[in-house]
């Protein structure tokens, strides 16, 4: 008997973003002494995946009002006009400006839009695999992060702490785990 080999998948293609199997999250330092952990709920996105990295781009809304770390008091506090001021702008953006890749690694370089405030930034994501589910949909991962600096987009609350410090740190992490389905 002769074993047949799957047949391989290509990842070049279009891609919609899977939110029930992805996350975006942050981090960010509270007290100067640990870290607050969270992540927004809701989000859409799309890619364009070529075999020539520069050719791929990639969009990404996210909802700020969907912002949660699981405790409701902070939470208004961060959905509030001292940090998101989720009503006044209800959506934060991401539109990729350029792409590279090294071996399992893309380096994507793209526009970040807070509070109407667009700033440059850069995002390694490493590509994590390749696989048809039992749906038949073809899934690619990627796991991504980086540091922004929330006052960069003019979320400038603050509070001294009496022993040195500040009560929220300026540094925001960013993290990303992604489960894109590729579109016929």
């Amino acid at each position: 008997m002769t074993e047949t080999a799957a047949p391989a998948l290509e990842l070049a293609g279009d891609y919609q973003i899977d939110p029930a199997h992805s996350r975006i999250g942050f981090t960010a330092r509270h007290a100067m002494v640990t870290k607050v952990r969270g992540s927004f709920g809701e989000f859409s996105g799309t890619a364009h995946i070529d075999d020539d990295p520069g050719a791929s781009h990639t969009t990404l809304t996210i909802s700020a009002p969907s912002f949660t770390t699981g405790q409701e008091q902070r939470d208004g506090h961060v959905r509030s006009a001292d940090f998101l001021d989720v009503e006044n702008y209800p959506e934060l953006t991401f539109r990729s400006t350029a792409v590279e890749r090294d071996e399992d690694v893309y380096r994507i370089t793209g526009e970040l839009t807070i509070r109407d405030v667009t700033r440059p930034i850069t995002i390694d994501f490493e590509f994590t695999g390749l696989a048809k589910d039992p749906f038949g949909n073809v899934r690619a991962g990627f796991e991504g992060s980086t540091t922004i600096n929330r006052k960069d987009y003019g979320i400038t609350f603050n509070a001294a702490l009496e022993t040195g410090g500040v009560l929220v740190s300026e540094k925001v992490g960013l993290e990303f785990d992604v489960s894109a389905i590729k579109q016929s």
